[in-house]
């Protein structure tokens, strides 16, 4: 049914990338694009008007960019999954992206079918990587020098982290532990305190940096 697809939002200054992707969707029966816009003005406005279920950012636009859109959302209080698009694979793109709240990263020349992917894993509570962004933060965090702090998180915060650094949703966590989909949530609500985190990439981040897993 139509209202079951996954409403996605684009903000995209590229007209031939919008339309593409708005072609695209158009054929699925599991997503659907509710809006497009070239720039961020009046982003919030946008975000609270289609309600979406997932935000597709790209990074270089006109006026507000696409890591400050991110980081106004943020701040906003806006806890919508976000996908960042960039042809560029700059390593401080792709860690600011991170820092400001970002749930996901790919580049534009990713086929179809690992977008329409990473739509759904973002959907899920998943944080999809392309391959090429995983590597730089994979280098990245391997070329950091860090001493393991103790962020005083109980096993079972240890546990749900771990599952999410593995790469499963809130939904299958629950059921490999047991518990509920709310209280996954709750366990993360309070990873993202001790972590002084605002984003589950974030999350996974600091747990390989600092050996938490």
């Amino acid at each position: 049914m139509h209202s079951e697809k996954i409403k996605v939002i684009l903000f995209d200054d590229n007209d031939v990338l919008r339309e593409s992707l708005q072609e695209l969707l158009a054929d699925s029966e599991e997503v659907t694009l509710v809006a497009q816009f070239e720039s961020c003005d009046n982003l919030l406005y946008h975000v609270n008007h289609f309600n979406p279920d997932v935000i597709i950012m790209d990074i270089e636009m006109p006026g507000m960019n696409g890591i400050e859109a991110v980081h106004v959302l943020r701040q906003s209080g806006s806890q919508i999954p976000i996908l960042m698009q960039t042809v560029f694979e700059d390593q401080d793109s792709i860690f600011n992206a991170i820092k400001a709240g970002a749930n996901g990263y790919l580049l534009k020349n990713s086929k179809f079918d690992d977008i329409l992917k990473a739509i759904k894993d973002v959907f899920h509570g998943g944080s999809p990587l392309s391959g090429e962004i995983a590597k730089k933060v994979l280098l990245h965090l391997q070329a950091e020098s860090s001493t393991k702090i103790d962020y005083k998180l109980t096993p079972k915060e240890g546990e749900v982290l771990q599952y999410l650094v593995n790469g499963l949703p809130y939904k299958q966590i629950a059921g490999k532990m047991n518990i509920t989909y709310d209280t996954v949530r709750s366990h993360m609500k309070k990873i993202y305190e001790k972590l002084h985190v605002s984003s589950m990439t974030e999350a996974v981040i600091v747990a390989v940096k600092d050996k938490l897993v």
